[in-house]
């Protein structure tokens, strides 16, 4: 399965591309349904004709780049995981643009562990619609895309600053 951090092992055909300001990232459709969103893609892969769907991803990210505030990612989406992992992402979907959750208080919220929100929130295949970088740890940033440090990192900080989320000293501490 493709992640966000870009794991190819089992690399599904990217059915579009997109620039951002974090690089290229990649679309993964199946059908008209979003699977998946590669931080880093690995070319070449497949690129599949651009079809509607995949035109809608790219549009729904144009917008978020621009200004996330104006967009409610209303995306089709076919999440695969267990049925913790597909609660904990259900649950990201809910956080509010410019706030933040620790993975403990998930975690209560869930009547699971942080660890386990932890390792849900990596497995995450879909990052920013389901965002799973809005969630922290108790005492800095915490990581992302199986990242503790690094260029993935320094995206979940540039992504929670793009939001407009301000004044978290867990956050604004330097985690590299």
């Amino acid at each position: 399965m493709s992640s966000a951090g870009g794991r190819a092992e089992n690399a599904r055909p990217v059915a579009a591309f997109v620039d951002s300001p974090l690089g290229r990232l990649g679309i993964e459709l199946e059908g008209a349904m979003l699977i998946g969103i590669d931080l880093a893609p690995r070319e070449p892969r497949a690129l599949v004709p651009q079809s509607r769907a995949a035109q809608r991803v790219v549009t729904a990210l144009q917008r978020y780049f621009e200004s996330p505030r104006s967009v409610g990612f209303e995306l089709p989406l076919r999440l695969r995981g267990t049925d913790f992992q597909r609660r904990v992402w259900g649950t990201l979907r809910h956080i509010p643009i410019g706030e933040i959750v620790t993975y403990g208080d998930l975690a209560r919220r869930l009547s699971s562990s942080a660890r386990a929100v932890g390792a849900a929130c990596r497995a995450n295949p879909i990052p920013i619609v389901v965002p799973c970088h809005r969630v922290v740890g108790a005492t800095d940033l915490g990581g992302f895309a199986g990242a503790r440090s690094g260029t993935m990192v320094q995206i979940k900080r540039w992504l929670l600053e793009h939001e407009g989320y301000l004044g978290r000293s867990a956050v604004d501490e330097d985690n590299d």
